[in-house]
Parts: C-alpha cells; sequence; structure tokens
C-alpha cells in the first residue's frame, strides 16, 4: 500500500513565502506613499498587495516549477494537479486604513482538495497552519507552536458566531435569515476576513460565515478549520473553498446553521460556478 503523501517541505517552503510576504507587506504598513488603486470591481489594491503576490509568484517559479499557480491580483498560470492559491493581503481595506488586521494567505491544493496551507498575520504577531493528516496549529514559527481545536459547543444557544458584515446578506435578499440565525446564538461579533475562521480552529468561535467570496479568500482557511477538527463546506453543504461562499464550524453545529443559510445559490446563480476549480478565477466577491 502506497505512504500517504507528505507535504512537510511544502509547509516549510510556505513558511518561508510567508516571511517574504511579512516583511514586505509589514514594511509598507501605514506608509505615507502607499499607493492604492480601485480595481474594475471597485474594491481597493495597493502596492503591497501586488508586491507580495509578486515575490511569491518569482519564489514559486524557481522552487515549485511544474505547479501551478492561482492568485487575487495576477489570476492563474499553469494547468498541473498541484496548485499554490494565494491572497496576498486578506483584509486590504483594513490594510490601508491602518487596522492591523490582515493577513497573506498561502495554500497548496492537489485536484479538489487544501491539502497545505499557511495564514500569516504580521500585526498580530499570529500565523496558523495546517498539513493534511497533520493537524492544525498556531504561534509565531514552527518550532513556537500550540495545536488548534475547535469548540465543543452543541447547541446554537451557546453559540458565538463570526462574520463579516450584513451587507452581502441584504445583496442576496437572505438577511432576515441571517439575522435570524444571529438572534439564536448566544454571542456574535464582526471579526471578519480570516480572522473569523481562524478563532474557529482555536475554538475561540463556533460558527464563522459569508455569503460571496473567492477561492483565494477561502482555501487557506478551510483546511486549518478541518485539520483543527471543524468542518468546513459553502452554504449548499458542499465540501471545500469551491462553492463562492462559506461556513465554518466546530462540526456539531454545522447542520444547524445550514438549516438557517443553506441552499444559498453557490457564486452568483452562475450555472457553470459549480464547475470552477483551482485552474480558474471567478469575478470579485468578497470586496476586501
Amino acid at each position: 500500500m502506497a505512504s500517504a503523501p507528505d507535504y512537510n517541505d511544502d509547509l516549510r517552503l510556505a513558511h518561508l513565502l510567508a516571511d517574504d510576504a511579512d516583511s514586505l507587506s509589514t514594511s509598507r504598513f501605514k506608509a505615507l506613499d502607499l499607493h492604492v488603486m480601485t480595481k474594475p470591481d471597485l474594491t481597493p489594491v495597493s502596492d503591497a498587495d501586488r508586491a507580495v503576490e509578486e515575490s511569491i509568484r518569482r519564489t514559486l517559479a524557481r522552487a515549485r516549477t511544474r505547479d501551478a499557480i492561482t492568485g487575487e491580483e495576477e489570476g492563474s498560470i499553469g494547468t498541473a494537479a498541484r496548485r499554490w492559491i494565494v491572497d496576498p493581503i486578506d483584509g486590504t481595506k483594513n490594510y490601508v486604513r491602518g487596522v492591523p488586521v490582515w493577513a497573506t494567505l498561502i495554500a497548496l491544493a492537489v485536484e479538489d482538495e487544501v491539502v497545505m496551507s499557511v495564514v500569516s498575520a504580521p500585526q498580530l504577531g499570529r500565523r496558523w497552519w495546517a498539513a493534511k493528516g497533520q493537524g492544525a496549529h498556531t504561534g509565531k514559527s514552527l518550532m513556537k507552536s500550540a495545536p488548534c481545536q475547535v469548540s465543543d459547543v452543541r447547541r446554537l444557544e451557546d453559540a458565538s458566531l463570526a462574520y463579516s458584515s450584513l451587507h452581502g446578506w441584504e445583496e442576496r435578499d437572505r438577511l432576515d435569515d441571517f439575522l435570524a440565525l444571529m438572534r439564536r446564538c448566544w454571542r456574535t461579533r464582526a471579526y471578519g476576513d480570516f480572522w473569523s475562521y481562524m478563532l474557529v480552529a482555536e475554538g475561540a468561535v463556533d460558527i464563522a460565515v459569508e455569503p460571496e467570496l473567492e477561492v483565494y479568500d477561502m482555501a487557506a482557511l478551510d483546511v486549518i478549520v478541518r485539520e483543527a477538527g471543524g468542518t468546513f463546506t459553502s452554504l449548499c453543504g458542499d465540501d471545500g473553498p469551491w462553492g463562492g461562499n462559506a461556513l465554518a464550524s466546530n462540526g456539531h453545529l454545522h447542520e444547524a446553521a445550514l438549516s438557517f443559510l443553506g441552499s444559498l445559490p453557490d457564486g452568483d446563480s452562475d450555472p457553470d460556478w459549480p464547475a470552477q476549480r483551482p485552474g480558474t478565477v471567478t469575478p470579485f466577491r468578497r470586496h476586501d
């Protein structure tokens, strides 16, 4: 019987990529000459976003010559089964306003499964990472870490719910459903972006949900939540980060949350969306 793939080398490389990303993004954070542009979807992009992604792509082009890459700023290259998925700065609106809650997301997918990722938030002094079959961890480095484990909360009435905003739910005419779920939960907070999902992985939050996302927003979060013992699906209940929206939970509360929010069409009700996989990039969704 063949042994399971070992992603330790990829994980070490992802940490090195995150080191470089942290150096670039931190050096430009709150810079007086930070250049911010508006993309066609009316979301902001800074020179730091572009510099981080370019750096990651250059290193991967040397270190993983056969692998494909998908990134927020430069789209996709390659058709290999192994694909790196990168969000150079998740939380760009926070970044350009000087809010320290943002992160670089680096993931590796093989076929239709995310098998390894690193989420690095330098202004929080934290990283989270996971590799398939090896659990999820958090800390400042591979040598200084602690395991992540989701909570054991089993009732919505005892649950803490994290989200990013109400606008996406209102735009999809599902605000009433989302508010109904919020009212059932013990506590709700708009931590937003990557942080909501990392708090699920740590067991500090029990449910995190967003109605519109891109694969590069979700890929790195997916495997960390799963390796911490949780569940990560679309709002239609499909596993993984491929559905255009996300529900992450400790597992115990997943079906209960889906009973409020399930059946939300994936993507933008695009009949081709279910076929979208790591080799493609669709129009932007979450407004970072």
